[in-house]
C-alpha cells in the first residue's frame, strides 16, 4: 500500500537530492561499462571520472540512467507517461474541447415550460367550520382574491392556481364535511365560502380526519401541491391531542364513525406529495402538527415547528436522529415540506403565510423537477420535447430507494476530523492526468470574452499524483467525497467522484469552465463591493485517472477543501435562506447573482451559491444561449432566471450598484440593463492552478524566480520548501538547477528534462490574473466598457 509523502517534504523516488544521485550514477556507469563489450567493471567515482571526458559517453550515461528509472518505477515525470511539450498540452486541450462539442451537438433536452409547470399550483384550504372559526371564514373569503393574485404576481403571471376548500365539523353536526373541488374561479370560491356556515362542534376535539379523508381525494392535478389547514381544535384520539379523555367523545383511536387512522391518511398524503402547513390559532394543535411531523420526517420531508410548540425539542431531536443514521435516512433535497405557522387570534397575516407557503412549495418542486431533468440528461433516457413529459415519483418511496442503494453500493462514511499530516493516513495513491482553468491576465476585456464564447474560458493540461482516503466522508444524491492531498503541497484537498453512472471528462470540464466564469463574475463583484461583501469560488480541476495501460474510465473532480460550516444562501429553483437574511454574505449571494444577470445583459445568472464563509463551491449557470454549456446539468437556461426573480428581493447591494433589471421588467419583457461599470484593478489570483485564491495585490507574495506570478499566503512558503537540484539532460558537460516542485505541480508539470537555458519558452502562456479593487465610491470618471448583446459576441 502507497504511502503518502511527509509534509512539505518530496518524496525520496521522486527528488533528486545529491545522495540518491551518487547512487544511481554507480548503477547507471555499471549499466554502462556491461554494455560496452571488453569492459571491466570499475570502480563507481573511477567510471563516473571517465564517462565525462566525452560528450559522447556523457549522453550514453544520460540515457541509461532515464532507463535506470524506468525500470525503478520512479520516472522523470513521476505522474505521467512522460513529459509534455506546449504543443502536446495545446492538443490535448483540442481534442478535449472537440469532444465537449460533440457531446453537446445532440439533441437538447427543452426545459421550455419548466417554471409554469414547476410553480402551478394546487392549493387547498382545510377549514375547521365549527362556531368558534366563523371570522377566520369570513376572512378567508374576504382575502381570497387577493391571495390568489398575490401568488399569481410572485409566481411572474405565468402560472395557474387552482383553489380548492374543505370545511370540516364534528360527527355530530350535518354536514360534518362540505367541499369544493379545485378551481380556477375565485368568484366560485368566494360562493362557496359564503354559503359556509360557522355552527356546531360538541366536544373540543373536532372530525379533522374526516377533512383530511376529503382533502386527499380531491382532483389533484398540478405538481406543486399545498394544504393549508386553519383549526384551532385537534383531531379525536389521545395519541392525537393532550386533552384528558373525559373531553373526548372517541379517545380511542379509529373508534370515530368512519374508523379512520392518522397513519394511514399520512401515507396517502406523502404519496401525493402534498405539502402541508397548519396556521395555528391555539396550542390544542400542538401534538397533532408533532404526529404529523412525525411521519413526514420518516418519509425525509422538511419540517419546521414554532418554537412555543411544546414538542418543538423533541422535533429537533428527531430530526438530529434522522441526519445522523443510515444513508438511507437522509434528508433529501427538494423534499416535501410540513410546517407550523403562528395565525393566532387574529387574521392579518393570513395572506402573506399562505403566499409564502405556495412559493416555498412551488421551489421544492423545482428542485425535484431539475432533479429529474439531471438525471435525464445524465443517464441519455429519452429526449423530451416538452416539461410535460417529467413525471415526478412519491418524493419518500424515490430517496428511500435511490438512498438505500447507495447505502448498500458504499461502505460507511468517514466520521472522524481528517488527519492531513498524519503518516500513512491518506493511504490511496493515484497518477491522474487532465485539465484545470488556464489563469489568464484578467482586464477590461476578459469577462466579456469569456462570456462570448467558451473558447476564451481557458483550459491547462494537469499531470498530478493525489493521496486519498478509502473511504467517503459526505456523500450527495449523484456523487461522493473523499479527503485528498497532492504529492507536493500541504493545501487540503477534496475528491469528488460518481457513485454510479460515471460521468465523462467531457462533461466534468464543462463544470470547470462554469465554475471558471463564476470567479471571473466574482473578480469584478469585489472589486465593486470590496469588503465584508466579497465572495469568491473554489477553483475546479478535473481528472482522468492513469494505468500502466493508459487513461482509466474513473474520471473525477479535485478542489480546495473548505472547513467550517456549510451553508446554501439560494438555489436555481427560486429556493433562499431567508434564515440567513442580514448576514453579509447572505446579502452579498443575493446581490451577486442578480448582478451577473445585469452584469451579462440578460445572458447568464448565476445562482445556487452555497459554501463556507465566504468560499462557494458548486455554483449553476442558466445561459439564455441554448448552445452554451449544453453539458451542465442545472442550466435550465431563461426559465432559471425566472426561478430567481420570483423570490429574489433587491438589497442595498442591489442598489448600490444601480441594478435596474428585476422581476417587474421581466414580467413586462423589458430589459433593461446598467450599460457603464468602472474600470477594475489591484486584484489578482493566486497562481497555484489548483487554489487560485483571490488576494489583494498589497497582501499577495512575488518572488523573482517566477516573475508575473502571485501566490497566496498559504502557497507562498511552499515554493521555497519544495526546492531540489535537477540534473540537466541535454547533451554536454554535467550540469544541475534547481526546480520547486510545489511550483510545478501548482501548474500541472512534471519536472523538465532540461534546465531553462536549454529549454525552449512556451510565451502562449500567461500567468497573472490581475483585476480590480473597491471601487463604489469612485465612480467618477469610469469608461463605458462595450456591452455584451447578441451583436457583440
Amino acid at each position: 500500500m502507497a504511502s503518502p509523502p511527509p509534509p512539505y517534504t518530496a518524496s525520496a523516488s521522486l527528488s533528486r537530492s545529491r545522495t540518491d544521485r551518487e547512487g544511481i550514477r554507480s548503477i547507471a556507469d555499471a549499466m554502462l561499462c556491461s554494455s560496452i563489450p571488453g569492459s571491466s567493471s570499475p570502480t563507481p567515482r573511477a567510471t563516473a571520472t571517465t564517462a565525462a571526458t566525452t560528450s559522447r559517453t556523457r549522453e550514453r550515461l544520460r540515457q541509461a540512467e532515464e532507463q535506470l528509472e524506468k525500470l525503478r518505477g520512479g520516472r522523470r515525470e513521476g505522474t505521467g507517461d512522460g513529459y509534455l511539450t506546449a504543443a502536446d498540452r495545446r492538443h490535448r486541450v483540442g481534442l478535449l474541447n472537440r469532444d465537449v462539442q460533440a457531446m453537446s451537438a445532440g439533441p437538447r433536452k427543452s426545459t421550455k415550460g419548466m417554471f409554469k409547470a414547476a410553480c402551478s399550483t394546487d392549493l387547498l384550504f382545510l377549514i375547521d367550520t365549527t362556531g368558534s372559526m366563523w371570522s377566520y371564514i369570513d376572512e378567508v373569503k374576504r382575502q381570497v382574491k387577493s391571495i390568489v393574485q398575490d401568488i399569481k404576481e410572485a409566481l411572474l403571471n405565468e402560472v395557474e392556481v387552482r383553489i380548492a376548500i374543505v370545511g370540516y365539523r364534528d360527527h355530530g353536526d350535518d354536514p360534518n364535511i362540505e367541499s369544493l373541488d379545485f378551481t380556477t374561479s375565485t368568484k366560485a370560491v368566494y360562493a362557496f365560502l359564503d354559503s359556509l356556515r360557522a355552527t356546531g362542534g360538541a366536544d373540543l376535539p373536532e372530525d379533522v380526519l374526516g377533512g383530511l379523508r376529503a382533502a386527499v381525494g380531491a382532483s389533484w392535478k398540478h405538481q406543486s401541491r399545498c394544504i393549508i389547514h386553519i383549526a384551532d381544535a385537534p383531531p379525536h384520539g389521545r395519541t392525537l391531542h393532550d386533552l384528558g379523555d373525559n373531553q373526548d367523545t372517541y379517545p380511542n383511536p379509529g373508534s370515530e364513525p368512519h374508523r379512520l387512522s392518522h397513519p394511514a391518511l399520512l401515507q396517502q398524503m406523502i404519496k401525493l406529495n402534498l405539502n402541508y402547513t397548519l396556521l395555528r390559532i391555539k396550542h390544542f394543535t400542538d401534538r397533532m402538527i408533532f404526529t404529523f411531523l412525525e411521519a413526514y420526517t420518516a418519509a425525509l420531508a422538511e419540517c419546521t415547528l414554532l418554537k412555543d410548540n411544546k414538542y418543538h425539542s423533541m422535533a429537533c431531536g428527531l430530526a438530529s436522529s434522522i441526519r445522523h443514521t443510515s444513508p438511507s435516512s437522509r434528508k433529501a433535497e427538494g423534499a416535501l415540506m410540513l410546517a407550523e405557522q403562528e395565525l393566532g387570534t387574529s387574521y392579518s397575516e393570513l395572506r402573506s403565510l399562505v403566499v409564502k407557503t405556495v412559493t416555498n412549495s412551488s421551489s421544492r418542486t423545482a428542485i425535484r423537477m431539475i432533479a429529474t431533468l439531471s438525471r435525464e440528461r445524465h443517464d441519455g433516457e429519452r429526449a423530451l420535447s416538452s416539461m410535460g413529459s417529467i413525471t415526478l415519483e412519491a418524493i419518500g418511496e424515490h430517496d428511500a430507494d435511490a438512498d438505500a442503494a447507495a447505502a448498500e453500493d458504499h461502505p460507511t462514511l468517514e466520521r472522524e476530523p481528517p488527519q492531513w499530516h498524519h503518516p500513512g493516513w491518506l493511504t490511496k495513491m493515484s497518477h491522474f492526468e487532465g485539465f484545470s482553468p488556464g489563469i489568464v491576465v484578467h482586464n477590461a476585456k476578459t469577462l466579456n470574452d469569456m462570456m462570448a464564447l467558451d473558447e476564451h474560458i481557458k483550459l491547462d493540461v494537469m499531470q498530478l499524483t493525489v493521496y486519498r482516503r478509502p473511504r467517503p466522508f459526505a456523500e450527495g444524491a449523484l456523487r461522493q467525497a473523499f479527503y485528498a492531498r497532492t504529492a507536493f503541497s500541504t493545501n487540503p484537498f477534496v475528491v469528488k467522484s460518481f457513485k454510479k453512472a460515471k460521468k465523462p471528462l467531457p462533461h466534468l470540464a464543462e463544470d470547470m469552465r462554469c465554475q471558471a466564469l463564476c470567479k471571473a463574475f466574482a473578480l469584478e463583484f469585489n472589486a465593486l463591493v470590496g469588503e465584508p461583501h466579497s465572495i469568491d469560488f473554489v477553483v475546479t480541476t478535473c481528472l482522468q485517472a492513469k494505468t500502466a495501460s493508459g487513461l482509466s474510465e474513473e474520471c473525477l473532480s479535485l478542489e480546495p477543501f473548505i472547513e467550517g460550516e456549510y451553508v446554501k444562501y439560494n438555489g436555481n429553483n427560486s429556493y433562499v435562506n431567508t434564515e440567513m437574511a442580514g448576514d453579509p454574505t447572505f446579502e452579498a449571494a443575493q446581490a451577486f447573482s442578480h448582478f451577473t444577470y445585469e452584469r451579462s445583459c440578460g445572458h447568464f445568472l448565476i445562482c445556487d451559491i452555497q459554501g463556507v464563509g465566504r468560499t462557494m463551491t458548486d455554483p449553476a449557470i442558466h445561459a439564455k444561449d441554448p448552445e452554451r454549456f449544453q453539458l451542465a446539468d442545472t442550466n435550465i437556461g431563461k426559465e432559471g432566471f425566472k426561478f430567481f426573480f420570483a423570490t429574489h428581493e433587491c438589497n442595498d447591494i442591489c442598489r448600490r450598484l444601480e441594478l435596474k433589471s428585476s422581476r417587474a421588467t421581466l414580467i413586462a419583457g423589458t430589459f433593461e440593463f446598467r450599460e457603464r461599470w468602472p474600470t477594475i484593478e489591484n486584484t489578482v489570483c493566486c497562481s497555484n492552478k489548483l487554489c487560485g485564491k483571490i488576494v489583494s495585490v498589497s497582501s499577495a507574495h512575488e518572488s523573482n524566480n517566477f516573475p508575473g506570478c502571485h501566490w497566496c499566503n498559504t502557497c507562498w512558503p511552499q515554493l521555497e520548501s519544495t526546492t531540489v537540484k535537477w540534473i540537466c539532460g541535454a547533451p554536454g558537460p554535467h550540469h544541475e538547477f534547481d526546480i520547486s516542485r510545489f511550483y510545478l505541480e501548482s501548474q500541472g508539470r512534471v519536472p523538465p528534462r532540461q534546465c531553462p537555458e536549454h529549454s525552449e519558452r512556451d510565451v502562449t502562456e500567461s500567468r497573472a490574473a490581475v483585476v480590480g479593487g473597491n471601487m463604489l465610491n469612485r465612480l467618477v470618471g469610469i469608461t463605458k466598457k462595450k456591452s455584451v448583446s447578441g451583436k457583440d459576441w
